[in-house]
């Protein structure tokens, strides 16, 4: 089964939020789901004992550098889809789950800063494909961007960065008071209440537009836009 992996070495990337997102889009959508919580701060698992979460989700925490491979095949063996939040550091731990993934997804936003640690990730995925002697598919995945406006600077780094031949998603995650308001809550977008959430429906489409375009690019065998370019 499918095995999506977040990576990013920079903390507020977005890694996190994005995971969950997908997770519980998929789960909700009827998909069994497994989300390993393999960042050493639990923000994931912290959020999953205050939600109620999909009856199609499992959230696994506890994960160690010497059990994330067989913790990540066990999932595979009986989730739909297995989806990883790593830690925000180059590790060994981040480089196994990279090992195996089907797709990995590089959160990053509009910055430089930002662009410069997802070099570093993309840099890894490339040593684990010698170490696999395969390719292994990665994304970026531009996150708290506007949905209104498009600045000149993220404009730029997207350009910059496809003109690389790396693949960026279509899909942004926009900046949503919803997503705050999951972790802030501890529920689901599903459960949160439209009366206290502004724009709780946009942020509900924009969740399940980028679940869709993971799974196009699942099904189409990860060969996203960006291998078309010279």
């Amino acid at each position: 089964m499918p095995i999506i992996v977040f990576a990013s070495s920079k903390g507020g990337a977005g890694k996190s939020t994005s995971a969950v997102l997908l997770a519980t889009t998929l789960a909700e959508a009827g998909a069994t789901t497994t989300l390993i919580d393999a960042d050493p701060n639990r923000p994931v698992s912290k959020w999953a004992k205050r939600a109620e979460i999909p009856a199609k989700m499992t959230v696994i925490a506890d994960v160690r550098e010497d059990s994330i491979l067989n913790t990540i095949d066990e999932a595979a063996s009986r989730a739909a889809f297995v989806v990883v939040d790593l830690e925000g550091t180059a590790s060994m731990m981040v480089g196994i789950a990279v090992s195996r993934a089907d797709l990995v997804i590089i959160p990053m936003q509009g910055s430089h800063l930002d662009a410069e640690e997802g070099v570093k990730a993309l840099a890894l995925v490339k040593v684990q494909e010698q170490v696999v002697r395969h390719a292994i598919p990665a994304v970026v995945l531009f996150t708290r961007t506007s949905s209104a406006i498009k600045p000149r600077g993220l404009t730029t780094i997207a350009a910059q960065i496809e003109r690389a031949g790396v693949a960026t998603l279509n899909t942004q995650i926009h900046e949503r008071e919803a997503y705050r308001a999951m972790f802030a809550f501890g529920q689901t977008l599903s459960r949160l209440d439209p009366s206290q959430v502004p724009n709780l429906p946009a942020a509900v489409a924009n969740a399940k537009t980028f679940t869709t375009e993971v799974i196009t690019l699942l099904k189409a065998g990860a060969q996203p836009r960006a291998a078309q370019v010279a």
